[in-house]
């Protein structure tokens, strides 16, 4: 009995450790008919080494991850196939920065609306865990 109960532990706290990934200040950037790409923004905080390393949404063909940096003078930006979430580290995605780019948009993302979102993250050891996440659409200030 002994066995089972460390087991059924073993299997509880690894997953709720998965579990804590905490996403704040999360919404989508608002978007005008004929409009086929939008932007999608949030604080993600892990208590694990973890990548996020797929982002997929209903409401877009396909959604990558994206960084945006300044290289003597000229803004560049570049798809990531992963973003580092350090241990108990915030990652920013905002404007400028890291974000989320969403492509083939089924409709305008309109103010007032929700996107969601399935992020699929991954562990040093290779463990996979997906989040759903429901986004609100906000007008950039």
């Amino acid at each position: 009995m002994i066995k089972k109960t460390s087991l059924f532990a073993l299997i509880f706290f690894s997953i709720t450790a998965f579990a804590d990934v905490t996403v704040s200040q999360a919404w989508v950037r608002e978007t005008k008919p004929g409009q086929e790409v939008g932007a999608a923004y949030m604080t993600l905080k892990s208590p694990v080494n973890m990548q996020l390393i797929k982002v997929e949404s209903k409401m877009a063909g396909t959604v990558e991850i994206h960084e945006m940096s300044m290289n003597n003078g000229v803004m560049k930006m570049r798809m990531l196939d992963t973003l580092d979430l350090p241990a108990n580290k915030a990652v920013e995605l905002a404007p400028g920065g890291f974000h989320l780019m969403l492509f083939d948009m089924k409709k305008p993302f309109t103010t007032g609306n929700q996107v969601d979102m399935l992020l699929t993250f991954k562990d040093k050891s290779g463990k996979v865990f997906k989040q759903k996440i429901t986004v609100p659409v906000k007008a950039a200030s």
